[in-house]
């Protein structure tokens, strides 16, 4: 199976270039099933190398070239698929295919079909080549792939100027962290002159010593790489303003894939993180935090998808919890299920949204009218395991093996409360949503139905969401632990509390959700979430990071080019204001000699020469990245030209 390996990102790749080469001449469901199949091919593809025993074998490797020769230095275009990676694939193909068939009704009426379902193919390739890359420079390439395509997707009604605004916020926010990691990649490639996955982590862990200051700042670059692709604190605002995107975009990149990139590079190189234990225990503070933020924020807002945004914060924060604990293997669990609940939740609220006239206010949508029972109960469904409701659905498993494996880690009784707080909170917060849209309305008006290719999605994934966990039972159940004995050859095993403990952990992990759905059900009875107490204003502002950056970063920024662009006017000005000066000098002095009327045309000529380029090279810097694009490859192509003859 390894010579196949390609066509995994290669498909969505090649269906990208024919929408994008041939797309004009298809109509638009046509595109719609172009981008679909390509995404179908990918997932049959992950679904043999399963079949072929890629899950019990050696991991598979494919090299299709030399990318770069340079010295000794060889980089490849090549692949690898070891347990780790099958994971990911099977997830991001899976849920991405799920996705593109709901994308066939949802997209159904819009204008720009080819231009979403480009995006969507080309977002889905640069994942998987982010995740089966080899080497950290195939990785970064995946890596900014899947931030351009994101920025395209989630600002794709860019003729609103709120939905262009958090594309370029999502895409600026994002660079914070793609260049601390590019720096990252600099540094192990100064230090080994190599970028081979295998190759690094292996000589890392025999060279650098445990503590050392090359380890802990490699790690350091490597986290803030994780944490601005992840939306994690502090570089989490982006994610919020993401909903401005289609709903099935929310559901691809904010559930199961881009915002797990992070998750997935730190247990890629965790013994990086292992040889700077400071650094490891960072990661699970600042997943200990963000999940009481996106909670606490999600408990506070009104607008539908904000609130799964807010959610997926906090999600996303327990998986830095666990691998800041070095529960590695646990981590990618609570990856799998969330990626199953999360998408379902997002392909739910956008049903429910597109059927109500795209209102998005939750006490709106609960007065519009009914909504479809498949609806209702898929989010229903969704919205437990979300909370980890007790024994029947996947996000009880891998939240529970989550906070049962932080009480031994250091500092882990505190990390363990945070956690614990957490999952009362977002029992609140999502059966608040749940009971104010599906169980408030009055309304009489008939139901709307749910087209076929949006309603497999919700049952698959709703199914998912209930059967996900049953593959890790908690510590001290009569059952198997297949996940993690699976992982164990990837990972070293978790240190776990007295099974004494282990109990008692996990009957307040049980009684947490049904204590916070009865907490939910209280609030709404007596509406005493929405008003606007200090409290209610800050969480449903973020805790005021917008405008703590809006007024330390963004503003003085502005400030500082507004100036720039003034001093360079002025100065441009000047200078044409002396060599006018200098010009009328000259024409006195040569007066006697020269013909007066030729010699006044050839200054004017000569002034007017200037001005004239002067405004074609200021029309240059007009802001459009396609110009910018444009005149940079132009540049490359015949730099590339002259150095070939």
């Amino acid at each position: 199976m390894s010579q196949f390996l390609w066509l995994i990102p290669g498909t969505p790749m090649l269906g990208a270039l024919i929408i994008a080469l041939l797309g004009g001449l298809l109509q638009r469901r046509h595109l719609a099933i172009m981008a679909t199949c390509a995404a179908a091919i990918a997932f049959l593809v992950v679904l043999l190398t399963w079949l072929a025993g890629a899950a019990t074998s050696q991991p598979l490797q494919q090299t299709l070239y030399t990318w770069i020769a340079v010295g000794d230095w060889n980089p490849t275009i090549g692949f690898i698929l070891d347990r780790l990676a099958l994971i990911m694939v099977s997830v991001v193909s899976g849920v991405g295919l799920l996705i593109h068939i709901y994308s066939i009704s949802f997209m159904a009426e819009d204008s720009d079909q080819r231009r979403y379902y480009f995006f969507l193919n080309l977002f889905l390739a640069g994942m998987l080549i982010l995740v089966l890359a080899d080497n950290l420079l195939l990785l970064y390439l995946g890596w900014e792939l899947v931030g351009l395509c994101s920025f395209a997707l989630i600002g794709f009604w860019y003729h609103e100027p709120m939905r262009a605004s958090a594309g370029r916020k999502a895409f600026i926010t994002t660079r914070i962290g793609d260049m601390s990691l590019a720096l990252g990649i600099f540094l192990l490639y100064s230090q080994f002159n190599d970028l081979s996955l295998s190759y690094l982590l292996a000589n890392a862990a025999a060279q650098w010593e445990a503590g050392s200051q090359l380890a802990i700042l490699t790690a350091l670059l490597i986290l803030g790489g994780a944490i601005g692709k992840s939306a994690q604190l502090p570089l989490q605002v982006w994610l919020p303003d993401a909903m401005a995107g289609p709903s099935p975009v929310s559901a691809l990149i904010h559930a199961a894939t881009m915002v797990t990139a992070g998750v997935y590079l730190i247990a890629r190189t965790y013994p990086l993180f292992e040889l700077a234990p400071h650094v490891q225990w960072s990661v699970a503070a600042i997943g200990a935090i963000t999940i009481i933020y996106g909670a606490s924020a999600a408990l506070a807002q009104n607008d539908f998808k904000r609130i799964l945004a807010y959610s997926t914060i906090s999600q996303v924060g327990y998986m830095f919890l666990a691998l800041g604990c070095g529960a590695y293997a646990l981590a990618l669990f609570h990856l799998v299920t969330h990626a199953f609940f999360k998408s379902l939740l997002f392909l739910a609220a956008g049903t429910v949204i597109h059927s109500s006239g795209n209102e998005h206010n939750i006490h709106n949508l609960g007065r519009l009218g009914n909504h479809s029972p498949l609806v209702r109960w898929s989010f229903l469904i969704g919205a437990a395991s979300l909370a980890g409701f007790p024994l029947i659905t996947a996000g009880f498993y891998s939240k529970e093996a989550i906070l049962t494996a932080t009480w031994s880690a250091p500092a882990g009784p505190l990390l363990w409360v945070f956690a614990a707080f957490g999952v009362l909170l977002t029992a609140v917060y999502i059966f608040r949503v749940y009971f104010l849209v599906f169980q408030g309305s009055q309304s009489s008006a008939s139901m709307p139905s749910v087209s076929g290719s949006m309603t497999w999605p919700l049952l698959i994934l709703a199914l998912f969401s209930l059967i996900g966990g049953f593959v890790e039972f908690p510590e001290g159940w009569p059952a198997p632990h297949l996940w993690s004995t699976w992982l164990e050859d990837e990972f070293k095993s978790v240190v776990l509390p007295p099974l004494a403990i282990a109990y008692s952990l996990q009957f307040i992990t049980s009684l947490l959700p049904l204590i916070g759905i009865v907490l939910a059900f209280v609030l709404v009875r007596r509406k005493q979430i929405g008003h606007s107490l200090p409290i209610i204003v800050f969480l449903r502002r973020g805790w005021g990071f917008d405008a703590l950056y809006q007024t330390m970063l963004i503003q003085p920024y502005f400030s500082l080019a507004r100036f720039l662009k003034n001093t360079d006017t002025l100065l441009v000005e000047g200078t044409l204001q002396k060599l006018t000066h200098a010009c009328l000098i000259f024409a006195t002095a040569c007066r006697s000699g020269v013909e007066h009327g030729v010699l006044d045309k050839s200054i004017n000529g000569l002034l007017a020469g200037l001005r004239f380029g002067y405004a074609r090279l200021s029309a240059t810097q007009n802001g459009l990245l396609t110009r910018y694009a444009l005149m940079i490859s132009a540049g490359a192509v015949f730099l590339l030209s002259y150095w070939l003859w």
